[in-house]
């Protein structure tokens, strides 16, 4: 079947976006232009669920933090945070680490919008949550338990709502990852007035009577706050704490959402999923060599 040149073209940026396996921000799903949900994420969660691969990442970070562990425990002049107190030295040891694809796999609830051709939605999100049955990230549950066992306090800090705390910490005890009875271990968004999006507030918080020697998380922001940077700018931050990267801060893969998508977009809000399309499509590096004008 012979297409006018315009359709032919915007089905081929449809399938190229798709194909490359981005997600929609905030873990959610982009409808097409024509209606129809994108494979955005499709590609994402069958890797996710189902490559070998992504296990050998993610279970390769925490062995090797596992690795590390020894050497920065017996070096109190370590911080990994940097809202860490000034007196620091004395304090007991900690490790902070985000919930959601980095201790905690929500692929299955991606996999239910896909199939239900729906965006993302918060009310599903929070039936999800509430049911506490994500399963543990390869390699997540056996370092928590190893650094609990080495004397380190484990604290989970997390964007989901203080409303959900509970089914958190349900799943999180029923997956096997180490609570303190009585203590709050998980901080999550909204449970103090100032614990905002931004997690400067609660690494302050727990650094204020732990020396926080590593953190994890999938999510630049869950290290330090670039909210609202452009790229250029987050590439900055990725080499000025460079040093930090494998040996204090372990990051873990999230190709199905995140804050990069929102530095792709730049300070354009609330577009529509076309428009979204059409910057993603533009910001596809392909290298291509210029056509010469002689030709």
């Amino acid at each position: 079947m012979h297409l006018p040149r315009n359709s032919f073209i915007k089905n081929i940026l449809v399938f190229i976006i798709a194909a490359t396996g981005l997600a929609g921000c905030g873990s959610s799903q982009q409808l097409s232009p024509s209606g129809k949900l994108s494979a955005e994420t499709t590609q994402a969660t069958l890797w996710v669920q189902h490559a070998a691969e992504y296990d050998a990442i993610t279970t390769g970070a925490y062995q090797a933090a596992v690795r590390r562990l020894p050497a920065l425990l017996a070096d109190s002049s370590v911080t990994a945070v940097t809202e860490q107190v000034k007196k620091y030295k004395s304090l007991p040891p900690a490790v902070i680490l985000d919930v959601d694809e980095t201790v905690l796999d929500n692929s299955p609830y991606q996999a239910r919008m896909i199939r239900q051709h729906k965006t993302f939605d918060l009310e599903a999100w929070t039936r999800w949550v509430r049911e506490a049955q994500a399963k543990p990230i390869a390699g997540a549950l056996e370092f928590t338990q190893y650094a609990a066992d080495h004397g380190v306090s484990v604290f989970y800090v997390t964007n989901r709502s203080h409303q959900v705390e509970a089914a958190t910490y349900k799943n999180l005890k029923a997956a096997g990852f180490p609570l303190v009875e009585g203590k709050d271990m998980i901080l999550t968004k909204g449970e103090r007035d100032d614990w905002t999006s931004d997690k400067s507030t609660r690494r302050a918080y727990v650094a204020k009577n732990y020396r926080v020697i590593m953190q994890f998380g999938d999510n630049l922001n869950d290290f330090v706050d670039t909210s609202g940077r452009s790229e250029h700018e987050r590439d900055r931050v990725i080499q000025q704490y460079e040093d930090y990267w494998g040996n204090r801060w372990f990051a873990l893969p999230n190709p199905n959402y995140g804050s990069w998508e929102q530095a792709l977009y730049g300070k354009e809000k609330n577009l529509d999923a076309e428009h979204k399309l059409k910057i993603k499509s533009d910001k596809l590096e392909t290298k291509e060599q210029p056509v010469s004008s002689e030709q």
